[in-house]
């Protein structure tokens, strides 16, 4: 029985590389990317310095690791696991899901930490503004909007762009984020997050509801009436 709990535990282990990613979004957050030594990095996960190099070429490609598995990457990731594929048909239930798994991300100090590394060097060090914002901002909004294509597709919501209408879902959970857990002197307490989140998300799924547009082409119709004028 000793020997599968060691193994076990040997299993949920993190890797070399994943010690080194940790390590690394710690040492960024904490000095900068600049004031950040390989020396250092190798002194904090326990190996050899030459033994980073048998995983990362450089600073650059461990930065570029670490963008590729937070941020809007971890959420592109999320869109594209069974649970998510499974609320195919369900808007609200798709649209909840993705709120809370978000609230997760955003209490995860982890992110803190790459928020705080990306915002100081995304402009510095060559490749990453683009790779961050063209590449996984991209890959996010491309499988965002195929969600909400495939609810319009169905009947199951009302939009004309599908697009705009998963920016627009994106928007109001980047506000709530602003203000509980950038802007203020602490982040909110859990439950203030989630009565936040239940009060957007009813209102955006009243926007986008099935038979608004019905809805919408009656009003038009009804305003034109009125603003035409009296027969001679």
């Amino acid at each position: 029985m000793a020997v599968h709990t060691s193994s076990a535990a040997e299993a949920a282990a993190p890797t070399t590389r994943e010690r080194i990613l940790s390590e690394a979004l710690n040492l960024f957050a904490q000095s900068g990317y600049g004031g950040a030594s390989m020396r250092e990095l190798a002194r904090r996960v326990g190996i050899r310095e030459s033994s980073l190099y048998n995983h990362f070429p450089g600073k650059a490609a461990i930065l570029e690791a670490i963008v590729a598995e937070h941020g809007p990457a971890s959420s592109a990731s999320r869109l594209e696991e069974p649970r998510y594929k499974q609320l195919a048909r369900q808007p609200a239930a798709f649209c909840r899901q993705f709120a809370l798994d978000l609230v997760e991300q955003w209490s995860d100090p982890r992110e803190h930490q790459f928020q705080k590394v990306i915002t100081a060097e995304r402009n510095r060090v060559p490749g990453i503004r683009a790779k961050f914002a063209d590449h996984f901002y991209a890959r996010e909004q491309s499988l965002m909007t195929d969600y909400f294509r495939g609810f319009a597709l169905a009947g199951l919501i009302s939009t004309p762009d599908p697009r705009e209408t998963a920016r627009l879902f994106a928007a109001g959970l980047i506000y709530i984020r602003l203000e509980h857990y950038v802007m203020g002197a602490a982040p909110s307490p859990r439950a203030k997050v989630i009565e936040a989140i239940d009060r957007y998300l009813a209102f955006f799924l009243s926007l986008i509801a099935a038979g608004n547009d019905d809805d919408n082409k009656k009003r038009k119709a009804k305003g034109e009436t009125r603003g035409k004028a009296a027969p001679d």
